[in-house]
């Protein structure tokens, strides 16, 4: 559907609290549930990084805001207010990131895929919330400038708490990285659809369509990987893995030699090692669309000649691909330049960041990957650290640092490898 558009050039990040809102927010836009795991279903929450796109369209006669219509919300293409045919406007792929403290990893794993962000506030509860100040730190160590504040479940509220909760996003915003781009607050209703409208206008306003490297070597950040095939399928019929993830530069085609790093998970006489793979793009996918050539922007669907097997179950989450020969480094070391948060914000009394000591254990993560390592040398502003999982990426690679409080991961600092 929609062929004449091509693929989403942009990727949207929903981010927030726990129960605040986000996957619904996406379902309503997209029609997609990206909840779509028995466990997530079962918890009521997001676990795993979801993907939906949807289609932006305008109405030619309606004025704004009730011209700006997903086709999700339209009426099978028709504006909802006066029936004529939308105009499609261009697609835009929505990650939408769990909000459970326990689940800080993946979601900066997301993060390292987005272009522009949707914080999600619920108005029935305090802003800002534990990990709405630890999304909005995330938000701040990738860069994101381009942000829209969603107050959600005006539905359930008073005028006067939807008031004083505005008084409070207002008052986040002052006090946060947030101060310097005054992003807008537009309040919403995600189960009922409502002022939905205005916010699709403001991603035509505030979320234009980023302009990438497409000439670079290819780079695609791994943020998924499955297997298609279904039970009982024939062995002549079986289809290669497939992993899903953004091209952050560069393009890539079908019949490209490409290689992932660092590779596939391997146990040995006890010993852990990652082996690099080799393979083919036999087809390039955004979702219902086949495409002989992926560019940077939005996500993608890699279909390949490994087998099944390898990719099945996110077993490559946080590898990166590139055309063979042509992919950044393997690192079982960093050399890191950090700077560290004042305090600990994703926890409910937010307490003094220590400084980092030599031989302790921190959590890094590295565009789309997750690993552990010990601090070998630390100064005031620069550290090296050896890992127990190597990574794939570029110098100056910005990198998300969390250390054990509690009992949890938190997040504590970021700095860039050099």
């Amino acid at each position: 559907m929609f062929e004449e558009l091509g693929q989403p050039r942009i990727n949207i990040g929903t981010l927030g609290h726990v129960d605040h809102g986000k996957t619904t927010l996406v379902h309503s836009l997209t029609g997609i549930w990206t909840s779509k795991y028995s466990e997530e279903i079962r918890r009521g929450m997001t676990i795993k990084l979801g993907y939906a796109t949807a289609v932006i369209m305008k109405c030619p006669r309606c004025l704004p805001p009730d011209n700006y219509q997903t086709f999700a919300l339209s009426n099978n293409g028709k504006c909802i207010h006066c029936g004529s045919d939308l105009i499609p406007i261009r697609k835009v792929s929505f990650v939408d990131c769990p909000g459970h403290d326990m689940l800080i990893a993946t979601m900066l794993s997301g993060a390292a895929v987005m272009d522009a962000g949707v914080l999600v506030i619920d108005a029935t509860v305090p802003c800002p919330q534990p990990q709405t100040r630890e999304h909005l730190k995330a938000m701040e160590i990738v860069g994101l400038k381009n942000i829209i504040i969603v107050q959600n479940k005006l539905d359930v509220v008073t005028k006067q708490r939807a008031m004083e909760n505005y008084k409070e996003i207002k008052d986040m915003i002052a006090s946060t990285f947030l101060a310097d781009i005054n992003p807008p607050v537009i309040p919403v209703s995600a189960l009922h659809k409502a002022n939905l409208d205005l916010l699709v206008e403001g991603f035509e306003t505030y979320f234009p369509t980023p302009v990438k490297d497409e000439t670079s070597n290819p780079l695609v950040y791994v943020v998924r990987s499955f297997d298609v095939n279904k039970p009982g399928t024939k062995y002549n019929e079986i289809r290669g893995g497939v992993i899903g993830g953004s091209i952050i530069k560069g393009k890539l085609r079908i019949g490209d030699e490409i290689e992932i790093k660092p590779g596939f998970k391997v146990k040995k006489e006890g010993k852990i090692s990652y082996i690099p793979l080799t393979t083919k793009v036999v087809n390039l996918k955004s979702d219902d669309l086949n495409l002989k050539e992926a560019v940077a922007g939005g996500l993608i669907g890699i279909e390949t000649e490994l087998d099944p097997s390898i990719t099945k179950g996110d077993q490559l989450v946080g590898n990166v691909v590139g055309l063979v020969g042509r992919t950044p480094p393997v690192w079982n070391s960093l050399r890191i330049n950090y700077t560290l948060f004042d305090v600990v914000v994703g926890i409910k009394e937010p307490i003094k960041v220590e400084p980092i000591k030599p031989k302790e254990e921190l959590v890094l993560n590295v565009g789309p990957a997750r690993t552990l390592g010990i601090v070998t040398a630390v100064k005031s502003d620069s550290l090296m650290i050896n890992l127990s999982i190597p990574v794939c990426a570029e110098l100056k690679t910005k990198v998300a640092i969390s250390r054990k409080i509690g009992g949890k991961w938190r997040l504590v600092g970021f700095g860039e490898i050099i």
